[in-house]
């Protein structure tokens, strides 16, 4: 299949397309693992000093490791990037993707986001913007989001490790929901 990068970007971080991970590090780098290896320096660079990446994906290995701080500072310097927050406030992306044969196809991708999705009434703390959920069996439901208040001020918001979605956002509304009290 044939897809440009942006399409590629918006198939990772809406529908958290590991594929897509894959296909943009082999891209960029030449290899997952080369990809991982810049990922590193780039973390370091942004004093993310507790993270070490092994994978574009985040799939558990024993060496592939974050904290909330470094996602906060990471995410930090995303939002700086007008593409990434237009991924992100995304409602959904459609993508003309072509096949080996030439055939073309349209893919509708959707965020995985319970409050995108309708599945978690919003917090009444803050305008939730976009941001990404993550899950495996080790790391348990994790949510970095962008939060704005009335006045407009940004706020990034994490919950990383909670035992069901439920409570992953439950937690998050929770933290949202002080958010005028920060003002």
């Amino acid at each position: 299949d044939q897809l440009t990068l942006d399409q590629a970007l918006y198939g990772l971080m809406l529908c958290s397309g590991n594929d897509a991970a894959n296909v943009i590090a082999e891209y960029i780098s030449g290899s997952t693992d080369k990809f991982a290896e810049l990922m590193n320096k780039e973390a370091q660079a942004l004093g993310a000093t507790s993270s070490h990446f092994v994978n574009p994906h985040g799939l558990p290995d024993d060496n592939h490791y974050t904290t909330a701080y470094d996602l906060y500072l990471i995410f930090n310097e995303c939002i700086k990037h007008q593409e990434f927050m237009d991924i992100i406030s995304s409602d959904s992306y459609t993508a003309d993707i072509t096949g080996t044969d030439g055939t073309v196809r349209q893919v509708t991708w959707y965020p995985t986001s319970y409050y995108a999705k309708g599945e978690a009434a919003l917090p009444d703390g803050a305008e939730v913007i976009g941001g990404k959920t993550g899950y495996t069996g080790e790391a348990g439901n994790c949510l970095i989001l962008l939060d704005q208040d009335e006045s407009g001020k940004h706020y990034i918001s994490i919950v990383m490790g909670a035992d069901s979605k439920p409570l992953l956002y439950e937690d998050m509304t929770a933290i949202i929901n002080q958010i005028p009290n920060l003002s």
